[in-house]
């Protein structure tokens, strides 16, 4: 009796301590879980205050950025468009400046090195330096519009992750962290977008004045569509979830019409590299032969 006592003891005292054990692991992990993500967030923030070291790249850029005149660059909008395109590094204004100075040169030494200014000197020259003047603004129009791309392309994605965090418990704010997150390596665009969202929101930003900077600096006709959606659903307390993810069928939606509407444009597209590429060489392959059996018959008659 004693000895079955004793066991129960034992094994009751070994329960015990095992559960304790478990408990206090939970609950450390989950601290350390918290402090973990919190370091997390602190270096995300750090490494966008902080200063960024100069690169070799501005380095070399510096002398000729300051080239182009103050007054110009201070009444342009490129570092609104920088921004659009994504580059939003103290030194992109720079690069993007030198760039117009460098890309003219180069395109006129090249014009030197090959002799092509023996055409005609000023006309190559200043065709070299008009096309190199204007090279760095087609290439950002065309940087802008590939993310603008890009961006609408993944929001449908974001918003389905954004509902199921949302209908899962978690605030609007936690679950646009969460799907930063989770979109880095598919859609690193969004998640950069949804990044600065909730570290304006981080920083005392109202929500709605955070989605509509995050509108301004993509130019997206849907995100900023979204920014007035989820300012509604705030101000009149509608379910965030629902609206997401009607927000999201519509982009779906609205996609798939974009891709109708292109495939009925084709059609009519087809039509000039028809007329200028077929028809012709449908001409000489059907008119050819009599056009020489005529040549023949009226040469014969001259004769």
């Amino acid at each position: 009796m004693q000895i079955a006592l004793l066991s129960f003891i034992a094994a009751f005292l070994l329960m015990s301590s095992l559960g304790v054990m478990l408990f206090y692991r939970q609950a450390n992990l989950r601290r350390l879980s918290q402090i973990v993500s919190q370091d997390s967030q602190a270096g995300l923030l750090r490494g966008i205050a902080a200063a960024a070291p100069v690169s070799k790249l501005e380095r070399l850029v510096k002398p000729f950025q300051s080239i182009m005149p103050k007054k110009s660059r201070s009444g342009s909008t490129v570092q609104t468009r920088l921004a659009k395109a994504g580059y939003r590094g103290k030194s992109a204004d720079d690069v993007f400046y030198a760039a117009k100075v460098l890309v003219p040169g180069a395109l006129c030494v090249l014009v030197t090195v090959t002799q092509l200014y023996a055409l005609a000197p000023l006309f190559v020259y200043a065709l070299a330096a008009g096309l190199g003047y204007l090279a760095p603004d087609l290439w950002l129009s065309n940087r802008v519009k590939a993310r603008q791309m890009r961006l609408r392309l993944g929001l449908p994605e974001a918003l389905d992750l954004l509902v199921i965090c949302v209908e899962a418990g978690l605030s609007i704010d936690r679950a646009t962290m969460r799907t930063a997150e989770e979109l880095q390596i598919s859609q690193p665009d969004i998640a950069d977008e949804l990044n600065l969202v909730y570290l304006e929101q981080r920083a005392g930003r109202p929500r709605s004045e955070a989605w509509k900077h995050a509108a301004e600096r993509t130019g997206v006709d849907t995100i900023r569509s979204l920014a007035s959606i989820l300012i509604q659903a705030d101000k009149f307390g509608t379910s965030i979830g629902k609206t997401l993810r009607a927000h999201a069928d519509t982009l779906r939606t609205q996609r798939r019409q974009d891709a109708e509407e292109k495939a009925a444009k084709t059609t009519v597209k087809l039509v000039f590299p028809l007329v200028i590429f077929i028809f012709p060489s449908l001409f000489v392959v059907t008119l050819g032969p009599a056009m020489i059996i005529m040549l023949d018959g009226f040469a014969k008659l001259l004769s």
